[in-house]
């Protein structure tokens, strides 16, 4: 019997500005918010795990609001 293979998801490359803010005292030095995204943000001990970890949180972000919550709307892509 042969499995299913799942059919591959579309992927889309997003360029956002983040905001780096140094944070002390503790052991989470950064935190990086996403302006265009209200409430996305994350920390981290350095830069780069700040990033690391803030780019995951992106991705649940669009990935949370990519389901149409209504019968009334629809995905549109705009091209820039």
């Amino acid at each position: 019997m042969r499995s299913r293979a799942k059919p591959l998801q579309k992927s889309h490359l997003f360029q956002v500005v983040v905001r780096y803010c140094p944070r002390t005292p503790g052991p989470y030095k950064y935190a990086v918010e996403v302006p265009a995204l209200p409430g996305c943000f994350s920390d981290g001990r350095s830069r780069k795990e700040a990033l690391d970890h803030v780019k995951e949180a992106i991705a649940l972000y669009l990935t949370s609001r990519s389901r149409l919550p209504r019968e009334d709307t629809e995905l549109v892509e705009v091209t820039l």
